[in-house]
């Protein structure tokens, strides 16, 4: 088992980099309406969200071989 597929941005496969940058992007828009002193109704569920396709892609990602070439590497 390769723990760099899972922090590792050149390891991951494209499920775990979306999951990744769409849990950024949910961090800082959290943050933005936090300072606007807004809110917005369920919008913590997109972190589970996140956390479940994070998960999923892990579990793919585990699984390939790595002669597979169904995913590609972000550099």
């Amino acid at each position: 088992m390769k723990l760099s597929k899972i922090y590792d941005p050149r390891e991951m496969n494209s499920y775990q980099f979306v999951a990744t940058t769409g849990l950024v992007m949910t961090i800082v828009a959290n943050l933005i309406l936090l300072l606007l002193g807004k809110t917005v109704e369920n919008f913590n569920a997109l972190y589970l969200c996140w956390l479940v396709f994070f998960t999923l892609g892990t579990i793919a990602n585990y699984n390939s071989k790595p002669e597979d070439h169904d995913h590609h590497h972000h550099h």
